[in-house]
């Protein structure tokens, strides 16, 4: 796909038309070849774009308008159906390409696993770079059933590319026994069930370091966000995410790419997870691009 062609489907609310003057790129990722239980997250890209044509363009969080951010929607990277590590190649050199641009990559997915390849993609760049994860699930498994190419691994994957030490998980509440002793024993950040007031007790130690963030919707309580593929009881507001991001929007931190997965919207019919992902991608582009490092 080009990168300087128009997506020519539907596009975020007031995407620019042109790639070259745009800060950031908002882009699809269309793939669950890897799901565990509840496939159809290929779908949720084009969903959150739909839903976003409800929003306001004006944020009260973050007190600015769409209008004062130049982001160009460049659509779903054309993944082969079913070929996990051939997917996984395409969405690194995608993002490879977005960075040597100097644009701010915003990935829509999608399963988890595809936050893999722009981890290695963003530490080819970033030497130093830190992982904010926050998600319902540890993600820490080696494999799942024999699988390394899951989506129960890519922050496992993330903690051995760029150290334990260097990945912040919060609002978790799922995961085996084994998964919360790797997270205690290795000296990586875990909070359990929790993310605004934990993520701002850490924002200190991440002053002046590159920092990229992954959300999961399914840290949000089902009752928030029933359109995922493996949703968990007992998870966080759509409320307490909005106070996370404007937390990470106001910290003396440099966030260089920022990604939302596992939206699948044929598990909820009143389009609410879809909703709320739009926001949540709406006070990305409007907290977050300024905050980019070239």
């Amino acid at each position: 796909m080009r990168f300087d062609e128009a997506y020519s489907g539907k596009v975020f609310i007031m995407s620019r038309a042109s790639y070259e003057e745009s800060d950031a790129v908002i882009y699809g990722m269309p793939m669950d070849w890897t799901v565990s239980f509840r496939p159809g997250s290929r779908f949720g890209p084009a969903r959150i774009r739909e839903a976003s044509l409800g929003l306001e363009e004006y944020s009260p969080y973050a007190d600015k308008h769409l209008e004062e951010v130049s982001y160009f929607d460049a659509g779903d990277i054309p993944l082969p159906f079913g070929n996990a590590a051939r997917s996984l190649e395409l969405v690194e050199d995608y993002v490879e390409k977005l960075l040597a641009d100097g644009k701010f990559p915003l990935g829509l997915g999608g399963e988890h696993l595809l936050s893999w390849p722009i981890f290695k993609a963003m530490y080819k760049k970033y030497p130093d770079l830190a992982i904010i994860h926050i998600d319902a699930h540890a993600d820490l498994r080696e494999e799942y059933e024999g699988e390394a190419l899951s989506h129960s691994t890519p922050v496992r994957k993330a903690c051995e590319l760029i150290g334990p030490r260097n990945v912040y998980s919060f609002g978790i509440r799922s995961g085996m026994r084994e998964e919360f002793e790797y997270a205690r024993t290795s000296g990586m950040h875990m909070s359990k069930f929790e993310v605004a007031e934990p993520l701002k007790k850490i924002l200190p130690e991440l002053v002046g370091r590159p920092v990229y963030v992954t959300i999961d919707i399914d840290v949000l309580d089902p009752a928030y966000a029933p359109g995922t593929g493996t949703a968990e009881a007992g998870g966080i507001t759509s409320k307490e995410l909005l106070l996370a991001q404007i937390a990470l929007a106001r910290a003396e931190i440099q966030i260089v790419g920022a990604d939302l997965v596992e939206v699948a919207p044929a598990y909820d019919p009143t389009e609410q997870t879809a909703i709320a992902a739009s926001k949540f991608v709406r006070e990305m582009l409007l907290g977050w691009v300024h905050k980019k490092r070239r």
